[in-house]
């Protein structure tokens, strides 16, 4: 067709139309007799050829005007909406989009979101009762300082607990304030001071047993047990610990519970421990390496550390 030939390349279209809609197709889907071009064709940058021009499909004498290049946009928008399970935003697909070479801003992100019928799955702001009272195992030595210069200076852990079926999955994790990024993680069918000091074994080892690094948690039986200090203590690692009721003085792990459950766990739970188990790895290896983190001017964490 002339819209294949001088829009996509030679094939990618056959008269009577095409296969599903993709990104480079956007049209793939249409239905055609004919296609005109009645303006001009320019060249962008956006996922490779793309064009800012109006196409008019005719189909049973019947014209329609298509917007190719947002078309395309829409069908990208959409890959990455799916890809983060219906929790990215504007602003987060907006840093997608610019990451791949995109000149876009947020407003017009919002526009075609709404176009697609979009709707990002964030929830609502919560109130939390705010406490003062510190620990007697250890100070609040970090006091809420989360922005760290250098990797394995501060480290941060929390549990949570995830329905799976018949049964509670606990999970444990280690969170390196510097980029964000995981470096350890545990989980088990019990909340004790063995899984969380599994989830510090992993930090350790993954990070190449560092020196003098501090760890900050909650005031939980499973950080404040001799088990796990046991080993603070071999490790070399100086225990900090948030004040009694206040998530703000752990607001990191807070945070990447908050996305697990809220962007990434089905609405429905999981069938089975197992099944709970694999989807676990799978955020944190998608939290790692492909969820875009504000903190870190939209780059994934393991890609702002390598960058840094």
């Amino acid at each position: 067709s002339v819209f294949g030939e001088l829009v996509y390349g030679e094939g990618v279209y056959a008269e009577g139309g095409a296969g599903p809609a993709t990104a480079e197709s956007p049209l793939g889907s249409v239905a055609f007799d004919e296609i005109r071009i009645p303006e001009r064709l320019s060249r962008g940058t956006i996922g490779g050829p793309t064009f800012r021009t109006n196409v008019i499909v005719v189909k049973d004498g019947r014209e329609q005007r298509y917007r190719v290049h947002r078309e395309a946009l829409k069908i990208r928008l959409r890959e990455h909406y799916q890809h983060s399970r219906g929790a990215a935003g504007s602003r987060s697909l907006m840093h997608a989009l610019r990451n791949e070479g995109d000149l876009i801003g947020r407003y017009k992100v919002r526009r075609l979101m709404k176009e697609a019928q979009l709707v990002s799955s964030q929830p609502p702001r919560h109130s939390y009762k705010v406490a003062k009272e510190v620990s007697v195992i250890a100070p609040n030595l970090l006091n809420r300082e989360f922005a760290v210069l250098a990797p394995n200076q501060v480290w941060c852990g929390d549990v949570t607990y995830v329905w799976s079926g018949s049964e509670w999955l606990y999970l444990a994790i280690v969170i390196d304030l510097y980029r964000r990024r995981i470096v350890g993680w545990a989980t088990s069918r019990h909340p004790d001071s063995a899984l969380t000091a599994q989830a510090l074994m992993r930090a350790y080892e993954s990070r190449g047993r560092p020196k003098k690094v501090m760890f900050h948690s909650d005031q939980g039986c499973h950080y404040t047990s001799q088990h796990f200090r046991h080993y603070l203590w071999r490790y070399q690692i100086t225990q900090s610990m948030s004040r009694r009721g206040n998530c703000w003085d752990n607001a990191p792990t807070e945070r990447f519970f908050r996305s697990f459950k809220t962007e990434w766990m089905p609405k429905n739970g999981y069938a089975n421990y197992a099944q709970a188990d694999q989807d676990v790895m799978r955020f944190i290896n998608y939290y790692n390496y492909q969820r875009q983190h504000s903190y870190n001017n939209y780059m994934t964490p393991v890609k702002a550390e390598q960058t840094a």
